[in-house]
């Protein structure tokens, strides 16, 4: 069995909330695949929104 991340209780709330998950189910989250969905979720905020701040 897997051992929680060794990740901080304030990063562990900022990434439950990014990434849509449950705290319980980040903490046991395969090291691999939260890399993985944090990949997905830099590439999502890299690519160029076309529902930017209508102001601009």
């Amino acid at each position: 069995m897997s051992q929680p991340l060794q990740i901080s209780a304030d990063t562990a709330v900022k990434l439950s909330k990014q990434l849509g998950v449950p705290i319980e189910h980040l903490m046991h989250m395969p090291r691999h695949i939260l890399l993985q969905k944090l990949a997905e979720l830099a590439k999502n905020e890299s690519q160029p929104s076309s529902e930017s701040d209508p102001s601009s």
